[in-house]
C-alpha cells in the first residue's frame, strides 16, 4: 500500500507540472497576449509569468509547508491543495489584464508550494534511507511526465479549441482525478499523524512549527544543498519555460511540431529520473553528490551543442540528452536531504531547501526574457538565453563536488575516532 501512495504522488506532481507550463504554450497565441494585454515582443513580461508563479511557489515551499504539516498533516494538505489550485486554473480566463493573471500565478503558486516537502515526508515515513532512492525517483517523474504531457496537450487544446479550454481542462483534472486518489490512497502511518489529528491550537501550533524550522535549519549541509538545489532548479524552470517559443520562434518549427518536440526533453527526463533512482540504491552513500559532477558536465555539453549547431533537429536532440542528464540527478536532490535530516524535520528541511530554490530559481524565466528582449534578433536572443542555462551547471558543478569531498572528510573523521576508541 505505500507504493500506491507513491504512485498517487507521482500523478500529483504530473498534474501540477501541467497546470505550471500551461502559460509557456499560450504565450506563443497571439490571442492569448492581446487578452492580458502583451505585446509579441515583451518577452520580459512573459517570463514574468513564470517568475511569479515561483515567487508564491518558493514563499509557500518555505512557509506554508511547516504549517501544513503541522497543522493538516501530509493527507489534509494535499487535499486543500488539489481544491485550491484546481479552482485557482479554473477561473484565471476570467481574468482579463496582464496584473490579474500575474496574481493569479502567485495564488497558483502558493497553492502547490509544499506538495514535493509533503511527498519527501511521506517517503521517510515510510520508506529507510538505504530504499528511497527509487521511491524518490518516481515521485521525480512525475515532473518529467507532467511537462512530456502539457506541451503537446496544451498544444492541441489551442490548435483544436482556445486558451480559455487549456484553463478550464486542467483545474477539472486537478479535481476529478487528484482528490480521489488521495483520498484512497495517501495514509500516513498513526505515530506520524497522531499529533495532526488532535487539531492543536494556535498557540500549540504556531510552537510545534517553531520547533519544525528550528530541526530543518539544522540540517547538515543546509545551504550548500539549498544553492545546488537553486541552480539545479534554475535549469528546469529557465528551459522548460522558453523552450516551446525557442522551438518555434528561433528554430522554425511549426505549433504542431513544436507540441511534440517539447515533449521529448521531458520524456526523456522520466526515463533519466527513473534511472538515477536505482543508481542511488546501488552505489555508497557518499558518492551520490558524484552524480551531480557528472551530470552538471552532460547537461553543459549538451545545450552548448543545442546553441552552436545550425542544424534545427540537432539543436532539439540536443537538449532532449541535455533533460535526461539533468534527470539523471534529480533523485539525488530529496535523498541527500533525507539523508541529512532528523524524520521529524524531513518535511521541512526539504520544504526550505526546495523552497528557497525555487524562489531562487524563479527568476530565470525572467532573466531569459530579459537577454531574448535584448538581443539583435530573436534567434541570438534565444540562442543566448539558453546559453545561460550552461552557468547554472558550472554552480550544480562545483556545489556537488564540495558536498562529496566534506563527506569524505566526515567519513574519515568518524573512521579515526573509531580506531582511536
Amino acid at each position: 500500500m505505500r507504493w500506491w501512495g507513491v504512485i498517487t504522488l507521482f500523478v500529483i506532481v504530473a498534474i501540477s507540472y501541467i497546470d505550471r507550463i500551461n502559460i509557456s504554450v499560450l504565450i506563443t497565441d497571439p490571442a492569448f497576449l492581446a487578452h492580458v494585454g502583451l505585446a509579441r515582443e515583451d518577452r520580459l513580461s512573459q517570463g514574468l509569468l513564470a517568475t511569479a508563479f515561483m515567487v508564491g511557489y518558493g514563499v509557500s515551499s518555505v512557509v506554508l509547508t511547516p504549517l501544513a504539516a503541522a497543522l493538516l498533516g501530509v493527507r489534509r494538505s494535499l487535499l486543500v491543495g488539489l481544491m485550491l489550485w484546481g479552482v485557482v486554473t479554473f477561473l484565471s480566463p476570467a481574468l482579463d489584464s496582464f496584473g490579474l493573471l500575474l496574481a493569479s500565478r502567485v495564488l497558483l503558486g502558493v497553492s502547490e508550494g509544499p506538495v514535493f516537502a509533503l511527498a519527501s515526508a511521506y517517503i521517510k515515513a515510510h520508506f529507510e534511507s538505504r530504499e528511497n532512492g527509487k521511491p524518490n525517483s518516481f515521485v521525480n517523474m512525475g515532473t518529467g511526465l507532467g511537462l512530456a504531457i502539457g506541451f503537446p496537450l496544451v498544444g492541441y487544446l489551442l490548435a483544436t479549441h482556445d486558451w480559455q479550454t487549456s484553463f478550464h481542462v486542467l483545474g477539472v483534472i486537478n479535481i476529478v482525478l487528484g482528490i480521489p486518489l488521495v483520498l484512497a490512497f495517501v495514509h500516513m502511518p498513526r505515530r506520524v499523524e497522531a499529533g495532526s489529528a488532535k487539531a492543536p491550537s494556535a498557540s500549540a501550533a504556531l510552537a510545534q512549527v517553531g520547533h519544525m524550522v528550528r530541526g530543518a535549519l539544522q540540517t547538515r549541509h543546509l545551504m550548500l544543498v539549498t544553492l545546488l538545489t537553486s541552480a539545479f532548479l534554475a535549469y528546469l524552470w529557465g528551459s522548460s519555460n522558453w523552450l516551446p517559443s525557442y522551438l518555434k520562434d528561433a528554430r522554425g518549427f511549426s505549433l504542431r511540431e513544436m507540441g511534440w518536440l517539447a515533449s521529448l526533453p521531458q520524456y526523456a527526463t522520466v526515463v533519466a529520473v527513473l534511472v538515477g533512482g536505482f543508481i542511488i540504491d546501488r552505489i555508497p552513500r557518499r558518492s551520490v553528490p558524484l552524480m551531480f559532477v557528472y551530470c552538471s558536465v552532460g547537461v553543459a555539453l549538451a545545450v552548448g551543442i543545442a546553441i552552436e549547431t545550425d542544424h534545427r533537429y540537432l539543436a532539439a536532440y540536443s537538449l532532449v540528452a541535455a533533460n535526461f542528464c539533468w534527470g539523471l540527478m534529480s533523485p539525488a536532490i530529496p535523498s541527500t536531504v533525507q539523508h541529512f535530516s532528523r524524520p521529524e524535520h524531513v518535511a521541512s528541511g526539504y520544504g526550505v531547501v526546495n523552497g528557497v530554490g525555487s524562489l531562487v530559481a524563479g527568476f530565470m524565466p525572467a532573466l531569459m526574457g530579459s537577454v531574448i528582449a535584448h538581443a539583435a534578433t530573436p534567434r541570438a536572443g534565444f540562442l543566448a538565453g539558453f546559453g545561460a542555462l550552461i552557468g547554472t551547471q558550472a554552480v550544480v558543478l562545483l556545489c556537488g563536488l564540495v558536498l562529496w569531498l566534506r563527506e569524505r572528510a566526515a567519513e574519515r573523521a568518524g573512521a579515526e575516532e573509531g580506531l582511536v576508541a
